[in-house]
């Protein structure tokens, strides 16, 4: 696997790739496979699909952990654009929910808001990414 011709290479879930950057310089550029937020995205259908009459707080008890463990997990490197795509599609798919509870189509965006959505329902809100600070190099005394 040469990355200088442009290849990448999976690790642990991870796509590495080398990319240039706006100032000319090579770097290394991992995010997640998409295999994996595939996997993701079909278990969490898989809940939804098999709680639909149930109440949204218990649907919300049951893919908080399953996001939680996935965020964690891939919260290094540069997962930004993945974890944007998850947020918005976890959060459809509880306006879904919360619209088919009351016989109504569509996706409630007049009725509910995002923040009440994750403040008050208290969906899962912290993708956020971990980025690998180098150590500070210690002063010569």
């Amino acid at each position: 696997m040469d990355t200088r011709k442009g290849e990448s290479f999976g690790f642990l879930g991870f796509d590495f790739r080398r990319q240039k950057g706006r100032s000319g310089k090579w770097w290394v550029k991992y995010t997640p496979k998409m295999k994996k937020r595939r996997e993701l995205t079909r278990k969490l259908k898989d809940i939804f699909k098999r709680f639909r009459s149930q109440p949204i707080s218990r649907v919300i008890h049951l893919i908080n952990p399953v996001l939680r463990g996935w965020v964690n997990y891939f919260a290094w490197g540069h997962s930004s654009t993945c974890f944007r795509y998850l947020r918005s599609w976890v959060e459809k798919k509880v306006r879904r929910h919360l619209m088919g509870a009351r016989g109504r189509r569509g996706f409630g965006w007049k009725r509910w808001s995002s923040r009440w959505i994750y403040d008050v329902l208290g969906l899962f809100d912290a993708y956020r990414v971990k980025w690998n600070r180098p150590l500070a190099k210690a002063r010569p005394t």
